[in-house]
């Protein structure tokens, strides 16, 4: 006869054995710690609205069909909000009140909220109202969780070093200096040197400010008869560095004189002798100067394109390409993280 002891020992192990097989199934499956609700293969990311209003075409698996981001499900059906993983939030339509945070719905702790925004601190207000709310932000600066610049340089698949230099400029440059203003604000640092720059060289301005609005179809090539363009910012802040350097300088072929954020910044994402820094010079007449003499030395102005050679220019203007790729680096953003003050994030 078996003694009771035994009896309980052989109850017991039966009873804890699944308790005992779920453990070690969890541990091997890297089941805990901070990142143990993010282990599932495939990624929902729920676009609460759409930036600026328009909606894009979300059928089928847009992350792997348009881009080749895999297990990666972007929506933006509000239903599935207790399903997603990120939740991601356009921050003009919840400074404007067009939009409201989903505050009275039950939030899964596994969670993510993500603010976004590619504006300028200076058009981003409202933004106490938001502590204590967001674990990510989204936006163009570099200490962002996710950044997603306006624009970046991608090694072209075969250097062309043996081409020569000049065969990538444009053969049409005419015009000296160029510049494309929608907004002109007179206030504004960029108009204040743009007008001291005109007494040193002649500009060639598009826009509304002379009633010249150039259609979408003839902004580039009309740039690349310039040999240079004023990719001016109308808002001087870090990383600040928009489509008037990728696409209106860079995939037009023409040297951009830059103002914006300091030379650091640009240097850090541009390859060097690929553009001109206002801040450079010690004044307006002798970066006008520079200009001209510059425009006079083909050699001088064509070693200005020679990172050509070996990158080309990637400009980001689908919102669909810039929200899967946050799937790539979901597994490598902090899992615990809460921005107790956004503004203070925003404007350093």
């Amino acid at each position: 006869m078996k003694s009771p002891s035994f009896s309980l020992r052989l109850f017991l192990l039966i009873c804890l054995a699944p308790l005992l097989f779920f453990l070690v199934r969890q541990g091997s499956e890297g089941g805990w710690g901070p990142n143990s609700d993010r282990s599932h293969n495939n990624i929902t990311i729920l676009l609460w609205h759409w930036p600026f209003g328009p909606s894009y075409n979300l059928e089928g698996d847009v992350c792997w069909n348009r881009y080749r981001i895999p297990d990666c499900r972007l929506v933006d059906q509000r239903s599935l909000y207790p399903s997603a993983d990120l939740v991601v939030f356009h921050h003009r339509e919840l400074m404007n009140g067009q939009e409201r945070l989903p505050l009275h719905l039950h939030r899964p702790r596994h969670q993510k909220w993500v603010w976004l925004s590619l504006e300028s601190p200076d058009n981003n207000r409202y933004l106490n109202s938001f502590n204590n709310v967001f674990n990510w932000t989204m936006s163009y600066r570099r200490d962002a969780d996710i950044t997603i610049p306006y624009g970046k340089l991608l090694l072209k698949d075969c250097d062309t070093g043996n081409n020569s230099t000049e065969d990538i400029i444009p053969k049409n440059k005419s015009i000296l200096a160029c510049w494309v203003v929608s907004h002109y604000e007179p206030q504004h640092r960029r108009s204040l040197v743009y007008k001291s720059l005109k007494r040193s060289i002649p500009v060639e301005v598009y826009g509304r400010l002379r009633g010249s609005v150039l259609a979408s179809i003839d902004l580039l090539p009309t740039i690349s008869s310039c040999y240079f363009y004023l990719s001016f910012e109308n808002s001087i802040a870090k990383d600040y560095i928009t489509e008037k350097l990728w696409r209106n300088a860079y995939q037009a072929g023409a040297v951009p004189v830059v103002l914006g954020p300091p030379p650091d910044d640009y240097m850090a994402v541009a390859p060097p002798n690929s553009f001109i820094h206002v801040e450079d010079f010690p004044s307006t007449k002798e970066l006008g100067n520079y200009l001209r003499q510059l425009q006079l030395d083909k050699e001088r102005y064509a070693g200005y394109f020679a990172w050509r050679h070996s990158y080309q220019v990637k400009v980001y203007t689908d919102w669909r390409e810039r929200l899967c790729s946050i799937c790539p680096q979901y597994h490598s953003l902090p899992a615990q993280k809460v921005y107790h003050d956004l503004e203070a994030w925003v404007r350093k």
